[in-house]
């Protein structure tokens, strides 16, 4: 079993005629994803290698049954084409795309809201079910099928690296999500956390986080009251500087709030295994988990 995507799931790619968006589209094809449309403006009739291109989302729904969209957009536009995939029905929105205005944004996420769809990203790797499909940016071949560990993480890297870990330990994966690292995004730890909960194949959960905000002391609350499976947690930035802004949009420390000590403590407090060198999370994985 696996939360959120699974071997039937149909993808449009928003994008689908760009670099990054051909690329990873041909990528994601390969692993076994149904890619069943693309999307780009004033390219409706054309193709990208077998698969058909739309004007709109829409359209390419209706002719394709797709329920899921990849967005590949550039930033300036990306709210626009969140919106489009709400409104034309998708049910599920992963959205690669990085820099997007948080004004933008804030837009979308409003407008999203009266619709039946959820949003991973922006600024994400995407999602994966090993060995059914591959929706966003992440090697397929460092993961391995059959479960029983989920992965949520904010940092799209770090998640490949714990992935990595794991396989390398003989630990397979239900389902990887990288909720991305933005200030205003979709899909957030606590969606993600309830979902494997409620899954009956994943039997422990590890979750990265980063600095800033205050996403991973309310994932801790959660977890706290609600998670009766076992779950790892990572934060990256223990060794950044105080009082300095980081790269990621998300990475904001004010005071106390957002600092890697605060949020271990979280999780320490959340009965949770954290793990505080990455290099041995696989062993720890493989000790807790069996």
């Amino acid at each position: 079993m696996s939360i959120f995507v699974d071997k039937n799931t149909r993808v449009v790619v928003q994008g689908i005629t760009g670099k990054e968006g051909s690329f990873h589209a041909r990528q994601c094809i390969a692993y076994g994803t149904q890619v069943v449309a693309g999307v780009t403006p004033n390219k409706g009739g054309q193709k990208m290698d077998d698969v058909p291109v739309f004007n709109t989302v829409l359209s390419a729904v209706k002719e394709t049954g797709a329920n899921c969209s990849l967005i590949f957009v550039p930033a300036p536009f990306c709210a626009d084409a969140i919106m489009e995939s709400a409104d034309a029905g998708v049910q599920l929105i992963v959205a690669i795309t990085e820099g997007i205005p948080v004004l933008d944004m804030m837009k979308a996420r409003q407008f999203i809201k009266d619709y039946p769809v959820r949003l991973i990203g922006p600024n994400c790797p995407g999602i994966i079910t090993p060995g059914e499909t591959k929706i966003g940016i992440m090697p397929g071949n460092i993961h391995k099928p059959g479960g029983p560990i989920g992965v949520v993480s904010r940092s799209g890297t770090l998640t490949y690296e714990v992935v990595h870990q794991l396989t390398q330990n003989n630990l397979g994966q239900t389902t990887c999500v990288g909720i991305g690292g933005d200030p205003v995004n979709g899909t957030n730890f606590i969606d993600v956390l309830e979902a494997f909960q409620a899954d009956n194949d994943t039997q422990g959960v590890i979750m990265v986080g980063e600095i800033g905000g205050n996403a991973e002391e309310m994932a801790c609350e959660y977890i706290k009251k609600n998670m009766t499976k076992p779950v790892i947690g990572f934060i990256a930035g223990l060794t950044a500087p105080p009082g300095r802004r980081m790269g990621h949009a998300g990475a904001i420390v004010s005071g106390n709030s957002g600092t890697a000590q605060a949020k271990i403590q979280a999780m320490k407090d959340a009965d949770i295994h954290v793990c505080e060198n990455l290099g041995k999370l696989g062993e720890m994985a493989k000790h807790v988990f069996q």
